[in-house]
């Protein structure tokens, strides 16, 4: 049986085994920051419910590009590639019916998130103490811009992924001459960063709780992650590199027959190779190459032209190829296409295709789990829930609410 087949297996009969399997989330979230984290969860095994406000649900749905629902909706990017393997249940928590569900709802989950701007929860009644006064056990997540804990300038300030990226000084630092700097060179770093950062605090709160029994809470600030994300700007600050400089070493992009390549030589071993490669070993020798800082200063007049002389009757991924076959580190610059068409993103299952519900023949591609487990194979990519999809099946089962009381609530806007 091949490993593929005994994933399926697994995934088919043995749930448990997945590392977070009795673990449940209810999810007061919305965007990305927060939803990247809670959606890893799930792949590892959680139960996650998501909370939405009736009516345009959460604000991920209306990012564009997007498909079309169902139901005749839109649902944009941003909430497709974050939402994979949840519940989503709508709830108005500017009703005070609405806050007393979530607040009936808590004390039967282990984590309860949001990412709403700092004081928002605490102003509808479902901040972490009002969790904590019902559920002592609960582990509470805020993630933020800026935080929620400490007095912080800059803590009422609204916050998208860039603006803390910007504050980073990674903007600033990788900027040229007069050029404005590039907005969101990599996605969303500030999102995708405090995800991380916030899965791990939740993992860890989840331990604490179990050798103590109490539970806590984890507040997560993008800036933060951010800063941790990019430590370059301040630790080669303090020593003393200014203006982007990245101390002396080869990393940079060079041009093949059909597009860029990046390469990094950082040893004087593989400075070695790489001229021997290049057809140049005497340069090994050559004075002018004898310190680190001297590969940086002839990078543009000599070595660059013998590089790209060298790959111009190579392809990127030629180039790379004959570049790691000596030992050294180089990786192609990929377009989007080519991304979506790479063999080690197939081989290890990281793109996820959504077909779409709109008549479009292109599926919506997302990121699988980069997370991989011998002993426990990842949960399959349980499509991204409608809005309210959940919300009758969820309340009846954990409050135990007919039909009458969900019509009633639905009627007064309470629940949708």
């Amino acid at each position: 049986m091949s490993i593929a087949e005994n994933e399926d297996e697994v995934r088919a009969e043995r749930p448990e085994l997945l590392p977070l399997h009795g673990i449940r989330v209810l999810a007061l979230e919305q965007m990305q920051a927060l939803p990247y984290a809670t959606q890893l969860l799930a792949r590892l095994g959680a139960e996650v419910v998501k909370v939405e406000p009736p009516g345009a649900g959460d604000s991920g749905r209306g990012s564009l590009p997007a498909m079309t629902d169902p139901h005749g909706r839109r649902v944009g990017a941003t909430y497709l590639r974050n939402n994979f393997g949840k519940r989503s249940i709508c709830v108005d928590l500017k009703d005070p019916a609405g806050v007393d569900l979530v607040l009936r709802l808590a004390p039967r989950f282990d984590v309860i998130a949001e990412n709403s701007k700092p004081g928002a929860m605490v102003r509808l009644g479902v901040g972490y103490e009002d969790i904590a006064a019902v559920h002592p056990r609960a582990v509470y997540v805020s993630v933020s811009g800026f935080g929620n804990t400490v007095p912080t300038p800059y803590r009422d300030w609204p916050a998208f992924a860039p603006v803390v990226e910007a504050m980073s000084g990674i903007y600033e630092m990788k900027r040229t001459g007069d050029l404005p700097p590039t907005v969101a060179p990599v996605g969303a770093l500030g999102d995708i960063g405090a995800a991380l950062f916030a899965s791990i605090g939740i993992l860890a709160a989840l331990r604490h709780r179990d050798l103590t029994g109490h539970g806590q809470y984890v507040d997560i600030a993008m800036f933060d992650a951010v800063v941790a994300m990019t430590d370059i700007v301040t630790n080669f600050w303090s020593m003393g590199l200014r203006n982007g400089e990245l101390g002396p070493l080869i990393m940079h992009g060079f041009r093949a027959s059909d597009g860029w390549f990046v390469l990094q030589v950082g040893r004087e071993a593989h400075f070695a190779k790489l001229v021997a490669l290049i057809g140049r070993s005497e340069w090994a020798a050559d004075p002018r190459f004898a310190t680190r800082q001297g590969w940086v200063d002839r990078l543009e007049d000599t070595l660059r032209p013998a590089i790209e002389k060298w790959a111009s009757g190579l392809t990127k991924l030629e180039a790379c190829q004959r570049l790691g076959a000596a030992g050294l580190a180089a990786g192609p610059c990929l377009a989007d296409a080519e991304v979506a068409a790479d063999p080690h993103l197939a081989a290890r299952s990281m793109l996820v295709a959504l077909p779409r519900t709109d008549g479009v023949g292109q599926p919506v591609l997302s990121p699988g789990s980069p997370v991989r487990l011998s002993a426990a194979p990842a949960r399959p990519g349980r499509r991204p829930p409608w809005l309210g999809e959940h919300t009758d099946e969820v309340l009846a089962a954990e409050l135990g609410l007919g039909q009458d009381a969900l019509g009633a609530l639905r009627t007064a806007g309470v629940i949708a």
